[in-house]
């Protein structure tokens, strides 16, 4: 008899997504970085409030027409035209320059403990997002990189989810089949794409969110499966 996808005789490991699951911005805001007011008011301190918005607002929908996660500097330069401030090689250097994660970025509580408690049960781990190519490091200036064996990351691959390559990069990259990989996003459509794949699938929905595909409400509920 064949073992169910979701059996813990079937899994060997989970997939994350990294956004919504793993980590969340400081402030609720993901992009532009939560210092980019800052560093461009150094540069042109007469730039308002306004302003901001609507340039910001700018780089929302240059991100939704983009069919891959889009280069930085691409994505910077929009934005500071639309304030009227001269995207200087110097000022780009700026905007992307390495600053702590924690400036930004926070994990959820119960991120560490279980990933703690799935590798002591000896869970392989990787990361599935849809991110620019530093996530391991930032990952790993919050603490919880050491956990993941591998990433598929929208911005190496040239791809986001739900493409099917997004998925099996990380897969392969266990060496594990899809059956025995269960992939947790805060997307249910993506979750639903997963399974679709062949990959056991969970949303995590931390607001009680109704959805189609089966859920949880928090990471910890993981456990269960191992």
């Amino acid at each position: 008899m064949t073992t169910p996808p979701d059996s813990p005789d079937a899994l060997r490991a989970v997939l994350f997504d990294s956004g919504g699951v793993l980590v969340r911005p400081i402030g609720g805001r993901w992009n532009p970085r939560a210092d980019f007011e800052r560093t461009v008011l150094g540069h042109a301190p007469s730039i308002t409030p306004a302003q901001f918005t609507a340039a910001i607002g700018a780089g929302d929908e240059f991100f939704a027409t983009e069919v891959s996660t889009p280069d930085y500097d691409d994505y910077h330069r929009l934005m500071l035209r639309h304030l009227g401030v001269e995207p200087t090689s110097h000022l780009l250097a700026e905007l992307r320059r390495d600053v702590a994660p924690s400036v930004f970025l926070e994990t959820y509580s119960d991120v560490e403990d279980t990933l703690e408690a799935l590798s002591r049960r000896g869970v392989r781990m990787a990361v599935v997002s849809d991110a620019w190519p530093d996530l391991p490091e930032l990952h790993g200036g919050l603490g919880i990189g050491r956990f993941f064996e591998a990433y598929a990351i929208s911005a190496v691959l040239g791809c986001d989810k739900p493409d099917p390559r997004m998925y099996h990069h990380a897969s392969t990259a266990l060496g594990l089949a899809p059956e025995q990989c269960l992939f947790v996003d805060d997307d249910p459509e993506l979750v639903a794409a997963a399974i679709r794949l062949g990959y056991a699938g969970r949303a995590l929905c931390r607001d009680a969110t109704e959805t189609d595909v089966p859920r949880i409400a928090s990471l910890t509920e993981l456990l269960q499966f191992f």
